[in-house]
């Protein structure tokens, strides 16, 4: 098969985009079929995703890292400490 010049490709892409009826992707059209018996809950605007469980504070998170930050420090000077020299 002889391979279009730039010309005839820019035709044939004038052409598709032209065209009157669009048919809609694979995924609308699966999305349409599904919808159709089963419509979609409404949601809010930018709804959050259900939770997948009861959501910590972030001042936890912090007190755990802090803590075990000066744990590992305390254990550290501990054993310099007690090192024979």
């Amino acid at each position: 098969m002889p391979e279009q010049d730039d010309a005839e490709r820019e035709f044939d892409l004038r052409w598709a985009d032209g065209a009157e009826h669009r048919e809609p992707s694979a995924r609308a059209r699966m999305l349409a079929a599904r919808w159709k018996e089963n419509p979609p809950r409404p949601q809010p605007f930018r709804a959050d995703p259900d939770p997948s469980g009861p959501r910590r504070s972030s001042w936890i998170s912090t007190v755990v890292v802090l803590g075990g930050m000066a744990a590992i420090i305390l254990l550290l000077g501990y054993a310099n400490f007690r090192a024979p020299y």
